[in-house]
């Protein structure tokens, strides 16, 4: 049996300076496909949301919803570590709830650590979690639950107080327990000063390359999503053009009879026909 990846792999990668790859994903084929191009974690990420359910925002993504595409991602890999987003409203009412809510993360959807997003004012709340043994990636900077109160999706910590309250919240985060730490839309230099404060590892988005690992979303790397792209996006194959040539194809064939062709039929003897008649 394939052993995953754990917390001291992430470690050593660290000190090794060992870049880590993480994607995300949402369906057990999807994880098979980031797995099998050697991604070390995979995050299912509260964007399932927008790019699986259609969703304007990943405000309406409920714990069921991140527990099912969690277990179907479970089910997909062998290797990768896997992270769980805690979604909007299932850990900010009291810690006991995030407890219960992060414990049904990792024991219906069997991801082996889980993500929430915030600062200084999650760390009795990521305090109370790694008490409970649950492991935990922490996430600042720009926070896509939060992103109203922050003024929108804008890039943060690029004046002195924003610059100081990132590094603040970084640094309070890890302090706190997290294992890891999503460093979203903040200025590169930025994050090269935190990365290099920090023991544990930071996870980028949007944050340059001094990060030690980068994650983005599986459907903006194949071009999959085709609707916003954020400019820290780069997509590595047009996924989207190449599906729609072939589903064209395929309805065109249906319509013009050319499919199933002889070779896609199943044969018989003909006699047995006689029977029924």
């Amino acid at each position: 049996m394939t052993c995953r990846l754990g917390l001291n792999d992430f470690r050593r990668m660290k000190t090794e300076n060992e870049r880590i790859a993480m994607l995300t994903a949402y369906t057990a084929w999807q994880a098979r496909l980031a797995e099998g191009a050697g991604a070390e974690m995979l995050l299912v990420g509260d964007s399932v949301g927008m790019v699986e359910h259609g969703l304007p925002d990943t405000l309406g993504v409920t714990l069921e919803m991140m527990i099912l595409h969690c277990a179907a991602v479970s089910r997909g890999s062998e290797k990768a570590f896997l992270v769980g987003d805690m979604p909007f409203m299932s850990y900010e009412v009291d810690d006991r709830e995030a407890i219960r809510n992060a414990g049904r993360l990792l024991q219906e959807g069997r991801v082996q650590s889980v993500k929430l997003e915030g600062g200084i004012s999650r760390v009795e709340t990521i305090r109370a979690l790694v008490r409970a043994g649950i492991p935990v990636m922490g996430h600042v900077g720009l926070t896509p639950q939060t992103s109203i109160a922050l003024g929108g999706f804008k890039v943060q910590g690029k004046d002195r107080a924003g610059a100081r309250r990132v590094f603040e919240d970084a640094m309070a985060v890890a302090e706190a327990g997290a294992f890891a730490l999503v460093l979203e839309c903040v200025p590169a230099l930025l994050a090269k000063v935190i990365t290099e404060r920090l023991s544990i590892p930071t996870i980028g988005i949007g944050a340059g390359l001094s990060c030690d690992g980068q994650v983005l979303v599986l459907h903006d790397v194949l071009d999959f999503y085709g609707a916003f792209r954020p400019k820290f996006v780069k997509v590595y194959a047009e996924g989207s053009s190449t599906i729609n040539e072939g589903l064209t194809r395929y309805v065109n064939e249906v319509k013009m009879g050319l499919f199933p062709a002889e070779e896609h039929s199943f044969k018989m003897d003909p006699s047995v026909l006689e029977e029924l008649e």
